[in-house]
């Protein structure tokens, strides 16, 4: 039983924190919604294969929803 009150307040804590985040965005707008800015996941600098934008880009579709 113990267990799961901590297993429910961690996770809590964790949608919590994932809240505060959007909340604070301002416009609520994430920044390097591509792969392509992520430098770790896009080696080679090719375009977004999502969008199409290159590496030094905002994502380029407008209806994404971060």
């Amino acid at each position: 039983m113990k267990l799961a009150l901590i297993t429910i307040a961690l996770l809590g804590l964790g949608f919590a924190g994932i809240a505060i985040k959007i909340w604070g965005k301002k416009g609520g707008k994430f920044e390097g919604t591509c792969a392509s800015n992520n430098p770790m996941f896009n080696e080679e600098g090719e375009n977004c294969s999502f969008c199409g934008a290159r590496p030094d880009e905002q994502c380029l579709k407008e209806d994404v929803v971060a």
